[in-house]
């Protein structure tokens, strides 16, 4: 048989070898009922189990593919580690779902290859290990209640809606000048790299406008699908030096930023149930955000939260999201 150049998926059984090849589209369901892109017959495996999601020509992981499971019964597993958060995939990586498995290949990716990590950072690469200390922002946007949508509405419908929203959302972080370094479950990570002294305004804006986007998508989402309750989203932002590289190892990287910077932004996005607001900026990406628009400080309120694994209290300053607006408003020149 000729290799696919393309990348696919493979599934032998007794009866010989199916491939799904994975180009002219962005989302493939796997499941055992029949409208799903790959059909598997296995008692084990739920109606819509999982799905793939190409999320295209993004840097670092240009031409990435997850996996995602559904709430599937059984699990999804890749090289036999169940998947609780969208996974991304490397050639060769083995995918179980329920008795059945499958293997993922991308014949591009058998090679290591250079990766970008964003401007100001030279091309390497995946053999030769890069952490530079980095000024960074970092967003963490976050679908609440997760679980009891998975539990409320038809399991079609959940796929579509959760591909269109991780698609549109990498579509939206990379319009604004970053990518989306983790798919974490229901949640999104993106981090935007600055000049090494300070933030600039219109840095700022293109942050708080990818938000502002992110959240009309959201609302969009929610027309389209017609949800019997209404789809929220809560988001962290926060700023300051990290280091930024690859994470991973020469046959599996994975183009990150680390350290406390990160780890706060999660706990802003954390806190905003709390506090009971839909954002949270940490004390240098407000400051940064005041500095040059002075006029918007009346749209925040200042708290004290108590952050996750932090023995001191923190200052977050929340607003909502037509406050959000507003000061997208006040800020246009």
């Amino acid at each position: 048989m000729i290799d696919n150049p393309v990348p696919h998926l493979i599934h032998r059984t007794e009866q010989g070898e199916k491939q799904l090849s994975l180009v002219n589209g962005y989302c493939w369901k796997i499941g055992r009922s029949d409208d799903n892109d790959l059909v598997l017959v296995d008692r084990w495996i739920s109606r819509n189990h999982a799905m793939l999601q190409q999320m295209g020509n993004s840097e670092p992981n240009a031409d990435a593919y997850y996996l995602i499971d559904l709430g599937s019964r059984n699990g999804t597993f890749i090289n036999t580690r169940r998947v609780s958060t969208p996974a991304l995939l490397s050639h060769g990586d083995r995918l179980t779902f329920g008795q059945t498995e499958v293997e993922f290949h991308h014949p591009a990716h058998q090679q290591p290859g250079a990766a970008r990590l964003g401007d100001g950072l030279h091309e390497h690469t995946a053999t030769a290990t890069l952490h530079v200390r980095r000024l960074i922002s970092v967003l963490v946007l976050d679908i609440r209640d997760f679980t009891v949508l998975t539990q409320k509405i038809d399991e079609n419908v959940l796929s579509e809606l959760v591909g269109s929203w991780f698609r549109q959302a990498g579509q939206i972080i990379q319009q604004h000048g970053s990518w989306v370094d983790k798919y974490i479950g229901d949640a999104v990570m993106a981090v935007w790299i600055h000049g090494s002294q300070q933030i600039e305004p219109q840095e700022v804006m293109q942050i708080l406008q990818a938000l502002n986007d992110l959240y009309e998508m959201t609302e969009e989402l929610q027309k389209r699908f017609s949800l019997p309750f209404h789809l929220r989203v809560g988001a962290g932002i926060n700023s300051g030096y990290a280091m930024v590289g690859n994470a991973g190892s020469s046959q599996r990287p994975d183009y990150t930023a680390l350290g406390d910077t990160v780890n706060a932004a999660f706990r802003l996005e954390s806190s905003t149930k709390e506090i009971k607001a839909d954002v949270a900026l940490g004390r240098d990406t407000y400051g940064y955000l005041i500095q040059h628009f002075p006029n918007t400080a009346a749209l925040f309120q200042e708290n004290k939260v108590q952050l996750k694994g932090y023995e001191q209290l923190t200052l977050a300053y929340s607003c909502s999201f037509a406050r959000m607006r507003e000061l997208l408003d006040l800020s246009l020149p």
